[in-house]
């Protein structure tokens, strides 16, 4: 693969009405313009942080639109999907910490022209439902899957299922994990892909490969992105073990081009040797023609100083793939590679 075109641009300049946006999502529309949703404010978990969105149409973004927003109440981590019946559906959190998430959504039938009322997508959860920072996938026999997490003394992945279009939810079993506590001496211990050091892992991204198999990347506390599987449509999942592709303990996402091949986008840092978190500088594409077995550099869409992160990438027909991400905590970039063979 090689990239023909890329385009790469500020989705709101130095003008915007928020001090730091973060956590970006977008979806391609039916008439081949995009929609991207974020969170933003004075920083996040701010009491005045929202869910914003703004969508480029023919080339030129709308002026971002504030269509969330709980009164001193830290809103986080908006998600895009769009249901069978072709409605856009954001999800969202509400909370003050993570572990007080409550999960809420808003759907619309406009390409995003407008939403409606916010509803909660699990009444009474606290600690949050549905997806967690990546995108939902359809499996082929019409299932959604959420990639979701919980972070709290130990982080754990596990996914959402709804067989009736979003509308109601049920829990995966967690993804086995063996964990061990990160110290000096486990810098020294011989390799054992099977063990993750430190909490764990969140925000698991997924796919479903040609023979129905589900798969996850996860980012991790580890210094390398994990992985499980799962043969059941997602319900139950295999041990979780490292790939050995770098992990800066900060969010990826991958997404299945329609020959199956594969993109992720992420920062290729560890977090070494203090486990908790890496630079998020380089931030790259990279494809893998094995169904993530492995990975090459595809295009690098920022290596200088600051934190380029939390990236979101999907994919069309027409050898396109878009990736959102946070530039410096401050604004949302917007890109589309064109590529060949």
């Amino acid at each position: 693969m090689k990239v023909t075109n890329f385009i790469q641009e500020f989705i709101v300049e130095e003008d915007r009405e928020f001090d730091s946006g973060h956590a970006s999502t977008l979806l391609e529309l039916n008439d081949g313009n995009v929609i991207v949703s974020w969170f933003a404010g004075s920083w996040e978990k701010g009491s005045d942080v929202a869910i914003w969105v703004a969508r480029r149409m023919n080339g030129v973004w709308e002026k971002p639109r504030r269509i969330c927003n709980e009164r001193c109440v830290a809103m986080w981590n908006p998600v895009l999907f769009r249901k069978s019946n072709g409605n856009i559906i954001l999800f969202y959190k509400v909370g003050e910490t993570i572990s007080q998430w409550k999960t809420f959504y808003i759907e619309s039938d406009n390409e995003g022209d407008s939403f409606g009322a916010p509803m909660e997508l699990v009444e009474g959860d606290i600690g949050g439902r549905g997806p967690v920072k990546n995108k939902p996938i359809r499996l082929k026999d019409g299932t959604v899957l959420a990639p979701t997490s919980l972070e709290g003394g130990v982080w754990d992945c596990f996914v959402d299922i709804s067989t009736d279009d979003c509308k109601t939810w049920e829990k995966s079993g967690m993804v086995p994990l063996r964990r061990a506590s990160y110290d000096i001496q486990a810098l020294n211990r011989p390799y054992n892909k099977h063990y993750c050091y430190g909490k764990g892992i969140i925000q698991p991204t997924l796919w479903q490969d040609k023979d129905e198999v589900v798969h996850m990347l996860t980012r991790s506390t580890s210094s390398r992105i994990f992985r499980s599987d799962s043969t059941d449509g997602g319900r139950t999942w295999s041990l979780a073990y490292d790939t050995g592709i770098p992990n800066n303990n900060s969010g990826i996402d991958v997404a299945a081009l329609p020959d199956g091949r594969l993109v992720l986008v992420y920062n290729p840092r560890e977090n070494l040797p203090n486990y908790y978190k890496g630079p998020r500088t380089p931030l790259v594409v990279a494809y893998s023609e094995d169904n993530g077995e492995t990975f090459h550099e595809l295009a690098v869409l920022e290596d200088g100083p600051g934190e380029f992160s939390y990236p979101a990438i999907i994919c069309n027909d027409k050898n396109e793939i878009m990736v959102s991400y946070t530039w410096k905590r401050e604004r949302i970039v917007f890109c589309k590679l064109t590529y060949e063979d």
